[in-house]
């Protein structure tokens, strides 16, 4: 990386390669984030422990429409056996806290499961409990000597997955533990689970991130137990990241129908059915996976703030409330997930999905006041975002020192966390593309806000698909504000080869075309516009134009 220079009128010398913003762009729209919570040793004080620990050891029952999972393990309570596999199906549908209860109460059962304390480290992690996660993968390691053989490879394979968590030089090392113990038990479901991770760059992987290289894994664990729900789930992961759209929705489907009570399988489908043209099924399913996380946190008194998934299901939906023009249903969904706190710096980080919908709806003041919000938070690179968006929101007003300070500001935040400046890169060179086009500096803006959009294209996954729609968008809008008709057509038309049914591409294109004098075109692009908003809202401002322009 290169030195950061802190002025604004003359090009950025912060610039990542085209290869590192990638990076973290996949690592942002791809991987949610992981925290810990581990089985506290006998006698600890509960009222000392977090809210999330304390819920993690509530008592809960065994429960049906969720999926089914299996993997024997060294318990002579089948009590205790079940619950652990209820532990394992929420554990591969990402319900963490519902997955630590399930650990806990087969640990209440049989205290001695140490297989139970190594999946622990894993539901902990997630639910941003550290300290509990190793102390649960201690445990695991003092009742490995009386575990069996199985479960002894399956809790080596834990230790050193966790180890490549702190030490990414140490991935290599977890795959050949869990390649050794394939080769003693190659019929096992939940080893080749994991392998199929594990082709992952990155550690942490729960499967969100699967590659080409992990279908071979899951395709064989799914031959080994086709009533069981998991490979679905991640093949419809490593299918989307691979752009094979089709078979991502054929495999969400079959995830869907196979735990219909899980919300994260839900919306997995909505995922897909959104991306081959599907959105009204798309929305009933994001609203059936609010539905049912709604009714599970009022059954179970638990705060919606647990459960990460909820709050990205319902920024799914309203941005596909968005997509197709109902921006009356899209504002309340948007404005109450900016309202949640999130422990999650990558959810807190999509809260800028509200200031893009502001800026977008011509509501400037009110997009620099909620970018004010993110600029206040406590992590560095969500404030260094928000310092992003109040930039943007500044150069809408024409004040274009005060975005000079913004970004400066957004710098300065970045050089101070390194390790998650990546995550703001993309955006920041979005505002600097936009400074330079709106300042007159059109080849230098050109160049940057082409390179944007070729980046936030390649990004893989059905988050990063969406997020390029609108931004893509919000640059052909700057470059009709700035003048730049080449710019504006050239964006308008990489929206419609990245998603032709979005009728705002469309619509762009037509602004282009009737700009040109092309009437023929203009009239075209209008009427598919129209066509693909037939269910917007009615005063949709974009729908008023098209009846004007149009004969």
């Amino acid at each position: 990386m290169r030195a950061v220079g802190l002025g604004f009128h003359r090009p950025f010398s912060f610039r990542y390669t085209h290869s590192v913003i990638l990076l973290a762009l996949w690592l942002v729209l791809s991987h949610h984030p992981h925290t810990s919570v581990a089985r506290p040793v006998q006698g600890r004080d509960r009222g000392a422990e977090s809210p999330a620990l304390q819920l993690s050891h509530k008592p809960l029952p065994l429960r049906t429409g969720i999926g089914s999972a299996h993997d024997g393990v060294a318990t002579s309570s089948k009590e205790a056996q079940t619950f652990y596999d209820q532990g394992l199906a929420y554990l591969h549908s990402y319900v963490w806290l519902e997955a630590a209860r399930s650990f806990n109460q087969a640990l209440r059962l049989d205290p001695n499961l140490a297989m139970a304390h190594a999946q622990l480290a894993i539901a902990y992690t997630e639910l941003n409990e550290p300290a509990a996660s190793r102390e649960a993968l201690a445990r695991a390691k003092a009742l490995a000597p009386t575990a069996s053989a199985h479960d002894r490879a399956h809790i080596d394979a834990r230790v050193r997955q966790m180890a490549a968590e702190s030490d990414a030089s140490k991935l290599s090392a977890y795959r050949s533990a869990l390649d050794a113990a394939l080769a003693k038990y190659s019929q096992d479901e939940e080893l080749l689970l994991a392998r199929g991770q594990a082709e992952s760059p990155d550690p942490a992987e729960r499967g969100q991130g699967s590659v080409a290289g992990s279908i071979q894994f899951y395709d064989k664990a799914l031959a080994l137990a086709a009533a069981h729900f998991a490979a679905h789930h991640y093949l419809t992961h490593a299918y989307e990241n691979t752009g094979r759209i089709d078979e991502a929705l054929r495999e969400g489907a079959a995830y869907a129908r196979m735990a219909p009570d899980i919300p994260h399988a839900r919306h997995m489908h909505g995922h897909d059915l959104r991306r081959v043209g599907k959105v009204d099924e798309a929305i009933e399913e994001f609203r059936a996976a609010d539905a049912l996380e709604s009714a599970y946190f009022k059954a179970e008194a638990i705060p919606a703030e647990h459960d990460w998934h909820y709050q990205h299901n319902l920024d799914l939906l309203a941005t596909t409330y968005q997509y197709v023009g109902q921006m009356k249903e899209a504002e309340p969904l948007l404005k109450a997930s900016f309202a949640m706190a999130s422990p999650l710096v990558v959810q807190e980080l999509s809260k800028r999905a509200w200031t893009v919908f502001l800026r977008a709806r011509g509501r400037v003041d009110e997009a620099l006041a909620a970018a004010r919000v993110m600029a206040a938070h406590r992590s560095p690179v969500v404030s260094a975002a928000g310092h992003v968006e109040a930039g943007r929101a500044l150069l809408l007003q024409g004040k274009f020192q005060a975005a000079t300070e913004e970004a400066n500001a957004a710098l300065r935040l970045m050089r101070s966390a390194p390790q998650g400046a990546g995550l703001v890169a993309t955006p920041l060179e979005a505002l600097q593309g936009e400074f330079f086009l709106r300042t007159g500096q059109h080849e230098k803006g050109r160049a940057m806000l082409e390179e944007v959009t070729r980046a936030v294209r390649a990004a893989p996954g059905p988050d990063a698909w969406t997020h390029a729609t609108f931004e893509i968008e919000a640059i052909a809008r700057a470059a009709r504000d700035a003048g730049d008709w080449n710019l504006a057509g050239w964006a308008a038309r990489q929206m419609i080869e990245h998603d032709a049914r979005y009728a705002g591409a469309h619509y762009a294109l037509a602004l282009v075309a009737r700009h040109e004098g092309d009437e023929k075109t203009a009239h075209a692009e209008l009427a598919l516009a129209g066509q693909y908003w037939t269910n917007a809202d009615a005063d949709l401002p974009e729908l008023q134009t098209i009846r004007g322009i149009r004969p």
